[in-house]
């Protein structure tokens, strides 16, 4: 393990983690200026970059074109790279794009599911690439479920997350992320956590630091805001200002 993911573990009930996504040159190199501790080159790029309704269109072909231009932007933060659906079915095959992604630059990698992925985790691990977990809603499999909802509601819901916790820590994974996940039921899953939770829409403080989409923060896609984002600024109404004054300026008479 290197010696920024070591840096990050030992942050544990010390100091909160900032993880944002990225994913191009300019992004990266600016969000890694500005200090964040973690970069998540994330297969939400379907959406935010691509126009997929989902991230289940992503291709690993995706993700190494924009991990790679990530990756030369980057010099201190940590590159979290999502391995795309259908990519790591088996353990085997797990490792294998696991390779590829680190190949183009990642520190580490990140795949969705906890006792399901157990396996597949284990085998990245003991390769000596670290893995990010993924628990709660599941992006990649939100076909399947019928959408994006809040889980963790039940007692039940609630216990299969903390199992799927306890399989991602087992197989070796240095961090995991708690996404759309009931803020008590995430609390509890970070107090009982010995690795870094990393919540998304799993309520503020509840976990041991944050992830949010580079756009959402930014206020750069006007089309679609997560009611659980808190944007910081509204690049989109900058962009369009400033497009409408040179259509101007270009079609002014002479």
């Amino acid at each position: 393990m290197n010696s920024k993911i070591e840096a990050i573990l030992a942050r544990k009930g010390k100091a909160p983690v900032a993880e944002l996504t990225a994913y191009d040159y300019p992004t990266a190199r600016l969000v890694d200026e500005a200090g964040v501790d973690m970069i998540l080159v994330g297969d939400s790029l379907g959406m935010v970059m691509l126009g997929y309704p989902d991230t289940t269109h992503v291709t690993l072909a995706h993700m190494l074109h924009h991990v790679e231009a990530v990756a030369r932007a980057a010099k201190n933060a940590v590159v979290v790279a999502d391995m795309p659906i259908n990519t790591y079915n088996t353990p085997e095959q797990a490792l294998e794009t696991a390779r590829a992604l680190m190949a183009v630059g990642a520190d580490a990698v990140k795949l969705e599911g906890g006792v399901a992925v157990e396996a597949q985790i284990r085998a990245i691990t003991q390769a000596g690439i670290p893995v990010q977990g993924h628990i709660g809603l599941l992006p990649q499999k939100v076909k399947e479920e019928g959408g994006y909802r809040m889980h963790g509601k039940t007692d039940e819901e609630a216990a299969a997350i903390m199992r799927d916790m306890e399989a991602v820590v087992r197989a070796g994974a240095f961090s995991v992320v708690i996404e759309c996940t009931r803020h008590s039921v995430a609390k509890a899953i970070t107090e009982a956590c010995p690795i870094i939770t990393i919540g998304i829409g799993a309520g503020r403080g509840t976990c041991d630091g944050e992830v949010a989409v580079y756009h959402d923060l930014v206020g750069a896609y006007p089309w679609f805001t997560p009611s659980f984002a808190r944007p910081k600024a509204s690049i989109a109404t900058d962009i369009t200002r400033a497009v409408k004054e040179y259509i101007a300026e270009v079609q002014q008479p002479k």
